[in-house]
């Protein structure tokens, strides 16, 4: 009997194997824009070749490893100015095949005084995990940049980052937001087995089975949007102006929802946020983790979210300035982290790089080394440049001269130092490209794609997942020092 389940087993096996590895299968067939990655080179016969009709099998296991084609051709996205750089990006990855969520807005959230800079409730857009993820949850805080004065904020209760009267009705849920295998993969396949078919067929088998361990795509995965102006950390109001400011207040109302909605019982679950998001994912990163069980695998992501303190083209500190503003117009002193706030003012410890270090939770910082947004407001603001100097190099790198290089050098230098303590944690992950760009978790192009940034052979959404799921140990991914990266997709600013 045993031979003969073993024989079955064997030929049942050795079709697989034949109908999925022949030769890089593209299956363009079904749908040109996915393109197979798996690759088993296997000894064939002149019988076992006429095997090849078994296509449809291939689509079930390839499409889990295939991987879409997106992004321009010359790897550049352009845009207008850095105030609407993310909704543009947004937009320009919307298409009538992404999956558009619809807003909710926290209907509860009112009587605990959570609403936005106008009094309007805040809002959340949810898509329901599936099968194998149906228990596990993503958490996406949303990023925008800040208000840090009186006009600031008043001029923000007019737009999306201040009201939900002004906020899209539905958001495309792209990168690592997708419900999309190929676009928010599982497990990668990309064997190259040479030798026995035998080989060949165990390692098709495995992968097969593997699908059931896939990462983010069927999770449920929410995006919670931001109106407060201060990274969601805010506790106060302005009377006369009827300002308010809390994003505290907002966070924790929207993290009882979702426990309501069953986050509570979460197998595993990821904070994760761009850019200002990318902040709070740091500022509320441990409070996160006490929300949940003990049993829950509970990590953080930052993405864009390594704000630093750094010195601008006139020798002058524009983001402190910037961040000082908003610790004191928003009241954060006391909401900020106590084992900062004892040893350093208040506006320090609103600097991530004084921070990483002391989050307990494990923690994955994805940032760019020059990063686009702290170009453009930090380093070399109008306000930093009178005269225009910095113009063309702060929106098209390439017209830089040799002294602006060397400027981001050192900035991309302070970065490393900034964190160096935070990468001598097994626990903590790292992926630091050198490209001009910003957020790279919710854009398609940079987060999963055939032609996406790569850092040792991996795009993000692989070396994220290889992070989360324990894959592999002390992934901590630096890049060497531009022009060296050729995967970039970096931003140009009109």
């Amino acid at each position: 009997i045993k031979i003969i389940l073993n024989f079955f087993i064997v030929v049942s096996l050795h079709a697989l194997v034949v109908s999925v590895c022949v030769i890089r299968i593209e299956i363009q067939y079904f749908n040109p824009s996915f393109r197979a990655r798996s690759s088993c080179i296997c000894p064939l016969s002149s019988s076992t070749k006429e095997m090849r009709n078994v296509l449809l099998i291939v689509l079930s296991v390839c499409s889990v490893a295939s991987v879409v084609r997106s992004g321009s051709s010359d790897g550049f996205t352009k845009l207008r100015d850095t105030e609407t750089a993310i909704s543009l990006l947004e937009k320009k990855l919307m298409a009538p095949e992404v999956a558009m969520v619809p807003l909710t807005l926290i209907q509860g959230a009112g009587s605990k005084g959570a609403v936005c800079l106008d009094g309007t409730l805040p809002g959340y857009h949810l898509d329901r995990g599936f099968g194998s993820g149906a228990k596990n949850w993503l958490i996406q805080l949303e990023g925008g940049g800040w208000c840090n004065n009186h006009r600031t904020c008043v001029y923000r209760k007019t737009s999306r980052r201040g009201s939900s009267n002004f906020m899209e009705k539905t958001l495309p849920f792209t990168g690592i937001l997708s419900n999309k295998p190929p676009e928010n993969p599982g497990l990668l396949l990309n064997y190259h087995h040479h030798g026995s078919f035998y080989k060949c067929s165990i390692a098709l088998l495995l992968s097969t089975l593997l699908v059931a361990f896939a990462d983010f795509f069927n999770w449920n995965r929410v995006k919670l949007r931001y109106c407060d102006g201060a990274s969601f950390a805010g506790d106060s109001q302005d009377e006369s102006s009827q300002i308010f400011y809390r994003g505290q207040r907002i966070w924790q109302a929207a993290m009882e929802e979702f426990l309501s909605l069953g986050m509570k019982g979460a197998n595993q679950a990821l904070l994760s946020g761009c850019s200002a998001g990318g902040l709070a994912s740091i500022l509320h990163c441990d409070e996160f983790r006490e929300l949940l069980p003990s049993s829950t695998k509970v990590k953080c992501l930052s993405d864009a979210g390594m704000f630093l303190d750094a010195v601008d083209v006139s020798g002058g500190h524009s983001l402190r300035n910037m961040f000082q503003g908003i610790v004191t117009v928003q009241n954060l002193q006391k909401g900020l982290s106590s084992t900062c706030t004892n040893h350093l003012d208040p506006t320090s410890c609103f600097f991530p790089q004084n921070l990483v270090s002391d989050i307990k939770t494990p923690m994955f910082l994805l940032n760019t080394a020059y990063d686009s947004w702290q170009i453009q407001e930090s380093l070399a603001p109008p306000t930093a440049d009178p005269g225009g100097i910095w113009k063309a190099c702060k929106s098209d790198h390439s017209q830089c001269n040799s002294s602006q290089i060397q400027f981001f050098q050192d900035f991309r230098n302070q970065m490393m130092f900034a964190v160096n303590s935070f990468s001598k944690s097994d626990q903590n992950g790292l992926f630091i490209n050198s490209c001009f760009a910003h957020c790279q978790t919710e854009r398609q192009d940079t987060w999963f794609a055939q032609d996406s940034p790569q850092l040792n052979g991996k795009r993000v959404a692989e070396t994220v997942g290889d992070w989360y799921f324990d894959r592999a140990k002390n992934i901590k991914a630096i890049d060497c020092a531009y022009p060296c990266d050729k995967t970039c997709h970096n931003l140009i600013f009109e």
